[in-house]
This record gives C-alpha cells, sequence and structure tokens, in this order.
C-alpha cells in the first residue's frame, strides 16, 4: 500500500468503526478512488485526488489504447507466420524421441509423426516477413507489424493458458487485463464502459467470462460484452412502459438507498454498485449510437467485409474502431473455433482451420488500414495471438495417427503479433529452431508480453498492485520484463 494510501486511510478512521476500518483497507487503491466519489463520506484532500487519478500514469505513453485479438483455440503457427522448410522434409517420419522425453502433450500418445507445413510460404514486404497463403491481405500489412516468434507459456489446455494470457493465473477469481488496465487508467468516455469485449459466434471462449472478470478488483472495472447482433448490451432499453424520466427516478429512489447503507457499513463495493447503475443509465444514450456499425459508408463495409446484423468477426473488428474512436480504453476481440487437432472434418488444418483464416484475414488487415489512415493506430496498440501454439508433429490421439491433418497443442514457442502503439513495424523478434520446437533467440514469456503492453500505455507493471489477501497483487505476479527490443 501507497503512502497516499495510508494517508487517506488515517483521514477515514475519523469517520469509521474498527471493523468498517478493515474492510475498508481491504480494497486499497481502488476502494480510494471510489470513496473520492463523495457519497456521504468528507471528501480527502484535493491533492490526493489528483494524485490518485494519476496513480498508474508512470512513464511516458505511447498508446491510449488496446485492441487485444484473441484467437481462442490456438492457431498453428507453422502454418501462418513461423516457415519451416526443413519440417517439410521430415514429413511422415516418426517422430525424434528428443522431441518426447521427458513432456507432456495434451492428446499425443506414443510416437507421432512429423507433420510438414500444409500450406505455402512467401516473403512479403520490405521486411521479407513469411506468410502463409491462408492470409493473403493480411501479407500487405507486414511492414506496420511487429512480430514475436518464439512466445512461451507453461500451459498447453486451453481454459488455464487462456485465463493465463488474460489475467496472469490459472485459476478463475484474478482481475483480467482490461480490468488492471482501466482500474490504473480509466477512461476517456465516462458515458461508455473503458472495457469492452466482443465475442464471435454463440459460444464463450474455454476461460469463460472470468477472462473478461475483475476478480478482487471493485466490480465496476470488469469487462461489459457487447453484441454485433441484436441489443448490443443485454437490457440497455427500457422495459415496455417504462420512461426515461421514470428509470431517472426509480434510479435515484435506489442511489439514496445505496448511499445510506454506504454511510453504516463504510462498504466502498456499495460506490461501485452506484456507479455501475448510472453509466447504466448513460449507456441508454450512447452505445446504440456507438454500435449502430449501419452509420458506416459502403466504402468501409466493402474494406472490413461487414454485414450490419451480423455476429461475425468482421463487425466485431469494424464495433472496435467505433469503440477506440470513442475513448473506450481497452477492447477484448474473441474469436473461436481455432482448436486444429485433426479429429474430424472440422478439426483439422484443412477444414476448420482454413475457414477461420478466411475469416479473419480481410477484417483484421482491414483494421490495421482503418486505424493507420485516421492517423489513430500510432496511438492505438493491436495485439493478436492465441493462448499458446501447435507442435510440428501430428497429433495421435490414443496412440494412433488421426486420419485428418492437425497438430497437437504447444506451449514452448508460438506466434504474436502487435502493431501501433510505439513498437517498431516491420521488425521480427525471436526465432524458432528448423522444427519451430524450441525458442533459439527472443523468447518471450507471456508475463513479459504483459509488461510491454503496460509500458506502452505508461504503466510500470511492477507499480501498479492491489491489496488482496495479506499482499500486494499485480497482473504480471513477480515476474515480466518489457522486450526493450520491440520499442520503437
Amino acid at each position: 500500500m501507497t503512502s497516499l494510501d495510508h494517508e487517506f486511510f488515517r483521514r477515514q478512521q475519523a469517520y469509521l468503526t474498527r471493523r468498517q476500518l478493515f474492510r475498508s483497507a481491504a480494497f486499497g487503491i481502488g476502494g480510494m478512488a471510489l470513496g473520492m466519489l463523495g457519497c456521504g463520506k468528507p471528501e480527502p484532500p484535493k491533492d490526493a485526488i489528483s494524485e490518485a487519478m494519476k496513480r498508474a500514469l508512470h512513464l511516458a505513453p505511447h498508446a491510449k489504447r488496446v485492441i487485444f485479438l484473441h484467437m481462442a483455440g490456438a492457431p498453428s503457427q507453422l502454418e501462418l507466420f513461423d516457415y519451416k522448410p526443413e519440417l517439410a522434409k521430415l514429413d511422415g517420419q516418426l517422430c525424434p524421441d528428443s522431441f518426447l522425453k521427458g513432456k507432456r502433450f495434451a492428446f499425443i500418445r506414443g510416437v507421432p509423426e512429423m507433420l510438414g507445413p500444409q500450406f505455402a510460404f512467401q516473403q512479403h514486404g520490405e521486411s521479407r516477413a513469411w506468410v502463409s497463403e491462408l492470409l493473403p491481405e493480411f501479407s500487405k500489412q507486414v511492414d506496420n507489424v511487429t512480430f514475436l516468434k518464439a512466445v512461451k507459456t507453461e500451459e498447453f489446455n486451453h481454459a488455464p493458458a487462456q485465463l493465463f494470457m488474460h489475467t496472469g493465473g490459472t485459476q478463475p477469481g484474478k482481475p483480467s487485463f482490461g480490468s488492471w488496465v482501466t482500474y490504473g487508467l480509466g477512461t476517456d468516455n465516462d458515458d461508455l464502459p473503458g472495457f469492452i469485449v466482443l465475442v464471435s459466434g454463440e459460444s464463450q471462449p474455454s476461460g469463460g467470462k472470468s477472462l473478461w472478470g475483475s476478480g478482487f478488483l471493485p466490480s465496476n472495472y470488469q469487462g461489459v460484452e457487447f453484441r454485433s447482433q441484436g441489443d448490443p448490451v443485454l437490457y440497455v432499453n427500457n422495459p415496455e412502459k417504462v420512461s426515461r424520466d421514470v428509470r431517472r427516478r426509480t434510479l435515484d429512489a435506489i442511489g439514496d438507498l445505496n448511499r445510506r447503507e454506504y454511510e453504516e457499513v463504510g462498504d466502498p463495493n456499495v460506490l461501485s454498485r452506484i456507479e455501475q447503475y448510472e453509466l447504466s443509465f448513460r449507456m441508454q444514450m450512447t452505445v446504440p449510437e456507438a454500435t449502430d456499425v449501419s452509420q458506416e459508408p459502403d466504402y468501409i463495409h466493402e474494406l472490413y467485409g461487414t454485414k450490419p446484423g451480423e455476429n461475425a468477426f468482421a463487425n466485431n473488428c469494424l464495433l472496435a474502431r467505433r469503440l477506440a474512436e470513442r475513448g473506450v480504453r481497452f477492447i477484448q476481440l474473441y474469436h473461436r473455433g481455432w482448436d486444429s487437432h485433426g479429429s474430424n472434418d472440422f478439426e483439422n488444418l484443412h477444414g476448420g482451420f482454413k475457414a477461420r483464416c478466411r475469416e479473419i484475414d480481410r477484417p483484421m488487415s482491414a483494421l490495421l488500414t482503418d486505424l493507420k489512415q485516421r492517423g489513430m493506430l500510432e496511438d492505438t496498440l493491436l495485439v493478436w495471438g492465441g493462448e499458446f501454439g501447435r507442435t510440428p508433429m501430428q497429433e495421435n490421439r490414443g496412440g494412433k495417427t488421426n486420419p485428418f491433418k492437425g497438430r497437437d497443442h504447444h506451449g514452448e514457442a508460438f506466434t504474436m503479433w502487435m502493431a501501433g502503439g510505439g513498437l517498431r513495424p516491420g521488425y521480427t523478434h525471436g526465432a524458432t529452431d528448423e522444427f519451430g520446437y524450441y525458442p533459439t533467440e527472443g523468447a518471450v514469456h507471456i508475463h513479459d508480453l504483459q509488461a510491454t503492453i503496460f509500458h506502452q500505455l505508461g504503466v510500470d507493471h511492477t507499480r501498479l498492485t492491489y491489496p488482496f489477501q495479506g499482499r500486494d497483487f499485480r497482473l504480471t505476479d513477480v515476474h515480466g520484463e518489457v522486450v526493450r527490443e520491440v520499442l520503437g
């Protein structure tokens, strides 16, 4: 807890019982910030307020916002970005024992066959980056992109790996990345949530809603899920025969009850509840306009390949740009269906995987183009990747080679890319061995990635902490180093 926190709670002791003091103290800086909303408590000094508002801005920021494109299910880097011609020569041969000894896999049993790259690769742009034939539109963007070729994680099952990527831990209950960012930096639009989530399709990613939960942070920092089909937010409209004036009077009455409760118990969660009610009321006016992609001109729809009203990745990419324009701090997109085991017609590299590539290629490339031509890419950090990578050998579930082409989960090395936000464009960091199995240089751990994103937002990841259960927690736990080679 900072010296600022101690001063605040010393002043609060005059108004709290001993039990209430301990309850408030459990909320640390977040509780202090909520307490500054007033609502029945004396306000702390003005200098404390100004310090609290910039508690996380430790460095000169290069990015104002993040758009994180997560490919849930883990796409194969060996079919997209990590070209391995030597692996092609081993196609169909039995996997070397050195690849298997002492290793754990999700499904591989016994000795699998090696699997060469399934699609053609070419170099593109001045940076001469390798991209497969599956991403023809994205291949035109490589000079705007920073590749991380040797990202690594300890997790090899989907839900724990997704949680690790987005919360820094493998169990539900820790705050998500977007929650940490909005807790530290707030939002540039008080009429929209600072952290918004967009999911393609009807089902949630394996990690569930914990991927955008606020954990032990105050609940108003959790992600708010928007939809690209139907009402953008469930129950955003008033019930039938309930006018806005009636809703306003109802909220005023509820707010009065909540403020009385806060005066009695001193629980900062009550203030969080009040703010959520008020934000929801304001969202009734702002959300319909912000999410109406039909307002976009025809050439934008042609660029993204969007069809208003569809629940599609393309619509979510366009919606992400509209939300970024309106000051939303952290925008998280999830696109499912990348789990390419080769166990059936859908889960294989020549079926579902190719379909997923067609779904993302044009929209994510359009998002890069659109942000750049609007002058937003320089202060928007765009991040793309899955929760882990794929093995250079074919999956052999049950000890038998699957009838379709597919790969098992692999956390030792995989590819992600980032763009904008002050990074080095047209740069590739890190490399893997000739089979794409192990990093040979520039390995980037998930905590390093998180630390680097924070750095570009102006946040020192070691200093943005929150007291919980007797110690200070942070997104990167006790790990993480900024990958300075990728900084512009």
